[in-house]
């Protein structure tokens, strides 16, 4: 298997998998998780989980992947982060990232986004990764600039008939 499961110190970066699929559902139902996720509604059965589960273990090789992010001093899910619309020929990556309220404020995202960082460079070989995120997400900004990325555009997102602008950020790794 290509993506493999990750470790830090605080956390382990395990591939999502059918098991996860009531962590999916809460995780994605929750609004203030899915706030400035612009793509989708928050889900409302446990099916949707299922089939967001079942899009990441599409056959490999494929061109996005997701972790569920696990605290190893308890078991507790607590996230997920990945990757979507892989691009090898160019080099380039998009990341996304969640992570449940309570566990704001603690650097357990920035800690796992180093490793997927990583991952990426050095096993994916990516030259480039691209971070879309809404300008009201001032959290999301703060963590995506504290970790080198740099704007690189902007975009609107359409959704529920309405537009919300977006900066795109990208970070360049050396090759």
């Amino acid at each position: 298997m290509f993506f493999t499961e990750l470790e830090t110190e605080r956390l382990l970066l395990r591939n999502i998998g059918k098991d996860d699929r009531e962590f999916i559902y809460r995780h994605f139902s929750d609004e203030t998780v899915t706030r400035y996720l612009y793509d989708e509604e928050p889900l409302t059965s446990i099916e949707e989980a299922d089939q967001i589960i079942d899009f990441y273990l599409r056959p490999e090789p494929r061109t996005m992947h997701r972790w569920i992010m696990v605290r190893k001093s308890d078991g507790m899910k607590m996230g997920t982060l990945g990757f979507h619309i892989w691009d090898r020929e160019a080099g380039r990556v998009e990341v996304g990232y969640d992570l449940r309220e309570e566990f704001w404020g603690n650097g357990y995202m920035r800690e796992a986004m180093e490793e997927i960082i990583r991952f990426a460079w050095g096993e994916m070989r990516v030259k480039e990764i691209v971070a879309n995120i809404s300008l009201d997400n001032e959290k999301s900004i703060s963590l995506i600039e504290n970790l080198s990325f740099a704007i690189s555009g902007t975009k609107m997102e359409l959704f529920r008939g309405k537009g919300y602008p977006h900066h795109v950020y990208s970070l360049y790794l050396p090759v």
